[in-house]
């Protein structure tokens, strides 16, 4: 079973419909035409894996306007990055979860308020 975090906190997975999943060795050229999916799943095979970021910026800045979730092995501490990169969720197992309970990723969940450029502008 797997926990789906977002801005508000732990939830369960509510999605329904048909989701596409991405490897984090999905070669960017492919991304075309992916704009349609109702939610992309990109997986991190591990934490020390950003390449899902890439892929999920990318997918943001070619128009994809569906659900984005990042799964596997996201740490609380890449939250808002992730947020930032343009996920809307996070799908971690219940393991994480329980070694990384709720409350460290609601820590984070402010994802807005304190970027490095928020801060050069002095908006943070």
């Amino acid at each position: 079973m797997s926990t789906i975090v977002t801005d508000r906190g732990f939830a369960h997975d509510d999605f329904t419909g048909e989701i596409l999943d991405l490897p984090s060795d999905t070669d960017p050229a492919t991304l075309t035409g992916r704009e349609n999916a109702d939610l992309i799943r990109i997986a991190f095979p591990s934490f020390s894996d950003g390449r899902g970021f890439t892929l999920a910026r990318l997918l943001r800045m070619r128009g994809y306007q569906g659900r984005l979730r990042a799964s596997g092995h996201i740490i609380a501490d890449q939250y808002a990055m992730a947020r930032r990169a343009g996920f809307d969720e996070v799908e971690i197992d219940e393991a994480l979860a329980a070694r990384q309970p709720e409350d460290q990723w609601l820590f984070r969940a402010d994802w807005r308020a304190h970027d490095y450029q928020a801060r050069l502008r002095g908006t943070a």
